[in-house]
């Protein structure tokens, strides 16, 4: 199983557009880039891949790195993000299946599922599959798992993706507080490798509306807010889940730049062979 971090930014990516901070300058310089999230996993086993999250740049990744297009995408969450690449399957794909989970938001009165079926709904050539959360399903040779987390209002999912052949495990967070309960840790436990939410410092939760909640004992802040966990927040959580080897994404160009490039914290290109 290859994986490859498409995109490993927030919402506006690094560099943001029109900042001109010394993060945002720094990663100019150094020709670095954290667009926005997408990750691609390849069955090297079956030359299958699977497209985790639309990124609203997914023209420039495809183009800029070097995997085949998706047989399959799943989508966590409705956010725009996450969510708003699925427009450039239009004249792409001949069928791509798209599963997402079949719970009712309660926020939205519909499912994610529900809301990519009518928010594209002039894509012909998508499917889009309804996916109970916590059972594993078999996408491109491959046990893929939707994780309930927690990523208020909306409801948001972790994912755990495995090869039934080599026991290979990819964890990922998803957009979430450090909050995720028992049975989402249980399911994302014993990676070979966790992509988790870390998107700032969290010192920075001072500078937060809500400043910061769920801390460690030595009173850290594990989350940003409500919606995010913070850096020191996404390692407590890979200590949690025994994972070996983490990288963090979902990275804000709040990062001071002698931060902001440093161990575990991905850049976009990254690939793992597992």
């Amino acid at each position: 199983m290859r994986v490859t971090l498409l995109g490993t930014g927030d919402t506006t990516g690094t560099p943001t557009v029109g900042c001109d901070c010394d993060t945002c300058e720094a990663a100019r310089e150094r020709g670095i880039e954290r667009s926005r999230f997408s990750v691609h996993v390849e069955n090297d086993r079956t030359g299958e891949s699977l497209l985790i999250d639309f990124s609203p740049d997914f023209r420039k990744q495809f183009l800029t790195h070097d995997v085949p297009l998706p047989d399959a995408g799943i989508v966590s969450h409705i956010h725009f993000d996450h969510l708003d690449g699925l427009g450039n399957a239009y004249r792409l794909f001949d069928d791509l299946p798209v599963y997402a989970a079949d719970e009712t938001d309660p926020v939205t009165g519909e499912s994610v599922a529900d809301t990519i079926r009518s928010k594209y709904d002039y894509l012909d050539r998508v499917t889009v599959h309804d996916t109970a959360p916590l059972e594993p399903t078999r996408i491109c040779g491959l046990d893929v798992t939707l994780v309930p987390v927690d990523h208020p209002p909306l409801v948001c999912y972790g994912l755990c993706v495995e090869d039934p052949e080599t026991g290979a495990k990819l964890s990922l967070s998803g957009d979430t507080s450090y909050d995720v309960s028992d049975e989402s840790r249980a399911a994302l436990a014993d990676p070979d490798l966790l992509l988790a939410d870390g998107i700032v410092p969290a010192r920075f939760c001072e500078y937060h509306p809500m400043g910061g909640k769920d801390e460690g004992p030595d009173g850290t802040p594990y989350t940003f807010g409500t919606k995010h966990m913070t850096r020191e927040g996404a390692l407590a959580f890979a200590a949690d889940l025994d994972a070996p080897e983490t990288r963090l994404v979902h990275l804000a160009h709040y990062y001071p730049p002698e931060e902001a490039f440093a161990e575990p914290l991905a850049v976009d290109g990254e690939t793992y062979d597992l």
